[in-house]
């Protein structure tokens, strides 16, 4: 099957001021890479060999996939469309490329009916979505020693994106892929929305698509648009839902928000009680503190990331004790 391929390289070239803003801590724990994936100008999807299908979304399907001749293993996002608009999501990958906390992108293959396919780094253990739901969802929620590196490990992958002017909108548990490795990187750019011009001029942009369940309360107003500062204030939002819902073990808006309807959705997150962890729950003041500083009502009274970065939830884990739960847990739900 013949393809063109369009090769996704670091994006260093013409670096505009906001994106040195922030210095980006490294990753948390260095760790083995796996084998290096063939170079963008040698990879073709008839080099590629179908394992397993990984899932699908309203706009594509993902399958696992090998190279022949490398043996490299790929996760395959393939479009439904046969002509998709993917500039954006192409542009954010390449703003992208190299972040340790980001999902790589290899490559964009094109097929011979001009169908889009991003060849994208494969994570061994899934989504932590998925590593939650084999913990039994509703019973079992992460263990705060894990959860703490698995928090550092998502506002790390925030910020190496917001620092390259680039907000996620689509921050939940199915969008942050772990590795038996111990990692956790943050992955699936539909939504995703540059947030600087070429002159570095400030962008409004929508943020009324994305998952209902995780949006802010601003972003259920009809047309919503925000500036980067908003952007990136939705993306804290999304990590605050995130992390309350792997501590709790199950949804933390609704009880099901699977089944729920937009309007209760809304009404939920814009009108009910406000999001904390329970009172009841034994969490430590730090963990309170943190999901609280993520999900303020307004907008301009959460967190930033950067300040994230500095939050006591984090900086005083255990780091090795905290790397090595979150690792154990990966390990046992494969």
């Amino acid at each position: 099957m013949a393809c063109s391929v369009l090769p996704i390289a670091p994006h260093l070239a013409g670096c505009l001021p906001h994106q040195m803003m922030m210095r980006v801590p490294a990753a948390p724990a260095p760790t083995p890479a796996p084998a290096p994936a063939p170079a963008p100008e040698e990879l073709r999807l008839s080099d590629l060999d179908w394992i397993g299908d990984l899932g699908a979304g309203g706009f594509a399907r993902v399958s696992k996939a090998r190279h022949r001749r490398t043996g490299a293993v790929f996760a395959l996002k393939m479009s439904f469309d046969a002509d998709p608009d993917v500039e954006e999501e192409a542009e954010v990958l390449r703003r992208a490329a190299g972040s340790p906390h980001v999902v790589d992108c290899h490559a964009l293959l094109r097929g011979p009916a001009g169908e889009p396919a991003f060849a994208l780094e494969f994570m061994d253990a899934g989504s932590l979505g998925r590593v939650l739901c084999r913990r039994h969802r509703g019973s079992r929620g992460v263990p705060e020693l894990a959860l703490a590196e698995a928090a550092a490990h998502c506002v790390v992958g925030l910020a190496q994106l917001h620092s390259r002017g680039v907000a996620h909108l689509d921050v939940k548990p199915d969008n942050f892929l772990a590795s038996s490795r111990g990692e956790i990187k943050i992955s699936d750019f539909n939504t995703s929305r540059i947030l600087y011009g070429s002159a570095g001029e400030r962008l409004q942009v929508p943020i009324t698509a994305g998952t209902l369940a995780y949006f802010s309360p601003e972003r259920f107003a009809p047309r919503a648009r925000a500036g980067p500062h908003g952007a990136m204030a939705a993306d804290v939002w999304g990590l605050g839902v995130t992390v309350l819902e792997l501590f709790l073990g199950r949804f933390a808006v609704v009880p099901d928000a699977d089944k729920a309807s937009a309007a209760e959705l809304e009404l939920a997150i814009c009108h009910g009680e406000p999001l904390r962890v329970p009172e009841e729950a034994e969490a430590s003041a730090e963990l309170r503190g943190f999901v609280a500083a993520c999900l303020q009502w307004e907008p301009t009274r959460r967190a930033t990331v950067p300040q994230l970065l500095r939050h006591p939830f984090l900086t005083r884990r255990d780091v090795e004790a905290s790397r090595r739960a979150l690792r154990d847990l990966i390990v046992e739900t494969l």
